[in-house]
Parts: structure tokens; sequence; C-alpha cells
């Protein structure tokens, strides 16, 4: 049985379920990334966790950049529910969130280094480089598989592959970016 509701909450994918979760929401991508294509949404993250009921978190966003609405969550978990009634890639019960990223989403491809250029954002790596896990800085971008982090000691330059978590920041800047993004859309809608 699938509950539909609203999820904004950050963290890290497949909290508890190992290789298990994570072959599960591969499996759920799969499914639902098509479709919710055609409708014009991208995902941004599908995330099990949760114990005993688990939680399928899945967080997305509008491919025209317009900001994600209440009405939108709500056509996305229809459908997913629909979807997966139908598939059911989940041996138990769960119940199904759906949000959008927020102001300070996560950022978790390699085309959201490179599309956030020049926010300030935190990136928490799997393993210690340097002796050093966390990292804070502008965003400078993406090459050849390496972020590039212009953090208060010089520029970090972290493998992606290394990197665990990482999501942007609340600044004066972002939210400048966000206002900006928000007045062109609306001139454009």
């Amino acid at each position: 049985m699938v509950r539909p509701s609203e999820w904004v909450g950050p963290g890290p994918a497949h909290f508890g379920f190992g290789s298990i979760g994570m072959e599960i929401t591969d499996r759920v991508e799969s499914i639902i990334a098509p479709v919710l294509g055609d409708m014009g949404y991208d995902i941004v993250r599908v995330r099990l966790s949760g114990g005993n009921r688990p939680n399928l978190q899945i967080m997305a966003e509008r491919r025209d950049q317009m900001p994600m609405t209440v009405d939108n969550c709500a056509e996305i978990s229809r459908t997913v529910s629909a979807m997966l009634d139908v598939e059911d890639p989940i041996p138990d019960n769960y119940v199904l969130e759906v949000s959008s990223p927020g102001i300070d989403r996560p950022l978790v491809r390699p085309g959201d280094f490179e599309r956030f250029a020049g926010l300030e954002a935190k990136v928490e790596l799997r393993r210690a480089i340097d002796g050093r896990r966390r990292f804070r800085g502008r965003l400078v971008g993406i090459d050849d598989g390496v972020v590039r982090l212009e953090t208060a000691d010089g520029e970090a330059t972290l493998p992606f592959e290394e990197i665990g978590k990482a999501k942007l920041v609340i600044t004066d800047d972002l939210l400048a970016a966000d206002e900006s993004a928000a007045a062109t859309n609306e001139g454009q809608a």
C-alpha cells in the first residue's frame, strides 16, 4: 500500500538498505523516469530510507525550470503510485513521498556542479582526502569528473565518485539567483 505525501529533506541515498536499497532505487528510477520525462519533469533523486515501513522519496524538478508546486508534486505522486502498483519493485509496504529539491537543493549529478557554479555548496566525501571529508565553498565547476570548489583554504579538487552528499548553501547569492530565475520564469509564463 502506498500513501502519497510531500517530503522535503536532505540526506544520503539508501539509508540502511545497502546494495539492496540501491538496486530498488535504481529499478524505481528506471520505471518512472521515462514517464516523468514525458510529463516535463526530471528526477533529482530517488531514495529509500526508514525501518519497518520504508519511505520511498522521489525528488523532482520541472524541465522548464519553473518552480514546483504542490499540484506538480501531487501529479507526480499519482502517476508514480499507479506505476509502482503495477510494477511492484518494493517487496514490502512503504510510504511514497514526492518533493521538489528546494532552494538548498542536493547536488547529485555531475551537471549540477556546472549548473550551479558560482554558488556556495557543502560537500561531504565518502572517505577522507588529505585527512578531510567535509568542504564548504563556492562551486567553480566540474572538469573530467573532478569537482572544483573554492574554499577559504584555496581550491579543492574533489573526485565526483567520492562525493557522498552535496547541497547548495542558502546565501544572499543563492536567494538573489532564485529571485532572478523566478522573475525570468514569470516573464515567460
